[in-house]
């Protein structure tokens, strides 16, 4: 099965997540404990060779051997993370804001059944959703990204409390999707942890052109203050984001030497809170000349984190 992938920097930086995380610089491999301290993902934890690692239903991670690990799941004490493979299905999250909604893809093509059509699927056996342990409730329904994607959107609201405690920043949801069976025709668990953060907003890009001048690369910016509409897709004005080069340029990508493909940032569908637009890196800006090498920022002023403060959200680049 194939995955679509959306996000080639989230993509990057699990990629180097799973090359170096739980070896410190003395090359030893620290206990689950002391790696989940170091803000590493629960399905990210490391165990020494031999040992497999389980998540046990307090959602604490446990690195056993493999005969052990097999037992607990049997007993159902614990469970065995999904290790993820290119062919393999994929949760695939964006950031996550307390007090808000966690937003995230499950890609499944045994889901997609209807090829011509998008499917809407009953969301209530195929997850279930904790935080710091305590279950919450989760979405009636996905809904597939398009036709035949095999790719589908989950919209998570977040309570305002846990056991009558606000949410906090170092809160953990862990998403674990039951799925029904894999190659081999077994059920397994798929699981992915996401922390919470003050910051609503986040700026990537994406394109094979990269920042090199005059060719088109997609600007990507979640913001879900911004989803006001949920059966429709919202836009976010080009002039809300501010490009800053070397030279003591200082713009905003409304600026028409960008040859923006629209003069909005769009939603890339009804209630995603992605917002995307194409441009271009030109070889002038205002009379200022940009060279290759140069570094750029692109901001965007966050006005309504949890934190109640303006943030700043800078994606920086170098013109290729």
């Amino acid at each position: 099965m194939r995955i679509n992938k959306k996000n080639p920097i989230l993509v990057a930086t699990f990629a180097i997540l799973i090359l170096t995380v739980g070896v410190p610089v003395n090359g030893e491999i620290d206990s689950p404990k002391k790696q989940m301290k170091r803000g590493i993902a629960v399905e990210d934890i490391t165990c020494r060779q031999g040992l497999d690692l389980v998540i046990r239903t307090n959602e604490s991670p446990a690195c056993v051997k493999p005969d052990t690990a097999k037992r607990m799941q049997e007993l159902g004490i614990a469970f065995i993370p999904t290790t993820f493979t290119k062919t393999e299905k994929e949760i695939e999250t964006v950031p996550a804001s307390n007090r808000s909604i966690v937003n995230f893809y499950i890609t499944d093509q045994d889901l997609n059944l209807a090829h011509n059509a998008v499917e809407v699927v009953q969301a209530k056996e195929l997850f279930e959703f904790t935080i710091n342990g305590v279950p919450i409730e989760g979405p009636e329904k996905i809904i597939e990204t398009g036709p035949n994607t095999g790719q589908f959107y989950v919209r998570l609201n977040l309570p305002e409390t846990i056991d009558g405690k606000q949410l906090d920043q170092d809160d953990i949801i862990l998403i674990k999707y039951l799925d029904e069976s894999d190659f081999s025709g077994e059920q397994r668990v798929i699981v992915k942890s996401v922390q919470l953060t003050k910051t609503f907003a986040k700026v990537q890009t994406e394109g094979s052109g990269g920042s090199r001048i005059g060719h088109q690369f997609t600007i990507r910016l979640y913001e879900p203050d911004a989803n006001r509409d949920s059966k429709d897709e919202d836009k976010i004005p080009l002039s809300s984001l501010e490009f800053r080069g070397e030279g003591g340029i200082r713009t905003t990508l409304a600026n028409p030497k960008f040859d923006a493909n629209r003069p909005f940032l769009v939603e890339t569908g009804p209630n995603t809170s992605t917002f995307e637009v194409e441009i271009k890196i030109p070889r002038q800006i205002d009379g200022k000349v940009v060279n290759i090498g140069d570094r750029y920022e692109i901001r965007y002023i966050d006005r309504s984190t949890p934190s109640n403060t303006n943030e700043k959200v800078i994606f920086n680049g170098r013109i290729g």
